[in-house]
């Protein structure tokens, strides 16, 4: 679960919370370590996956990898410590799943 605390104009957005499913959580978090090393062109198996998926899920899900990517390298670049950026990649993780389990 993402905090955010938001008034007006200003939005602050925290880290992932300790409450909901821990296994999902385990999972985001352990994802999101995927994100880290240069994103490629999925394989046979990812392939054949992705053409079972509609078009616009399908390019959202390629959009999603890359961006995440970037944000690694973007924490890389500030110098973050690797465990604060991964749960921060985590909770985008999070959002964005949550957009690809609602678009229509």
């Amino acid at each position: 679960m993402p905090t955010e605390h938001s008034t007006g104009s200003t939005r602050s957005q925290g880290s992932i919370t300790k409450t909901g499913n821990g296994h999902a959580r385990r999972l985001l978090v352990e994802s999101a370590w995927h994100h880290r090393s240069p994103y490629r062109h999925p394989g046979a198996t990812m392939l054949a996956r992705w053409e079972a998926a509609p078009p616009a899920a399908r390019a959202r899900g390629h959009e999603g990898n890359r961006r995440l990517h970037q944000r690694w390298q973007i924490f890389n670049d500030r110098k973050k410590k690797p465990v604060v950026a991964n749960i921060a990649i985590a909770r985008e993780l999070a959002g964005w799943c949550w957009s690809l389990a609602t678009l229509e």
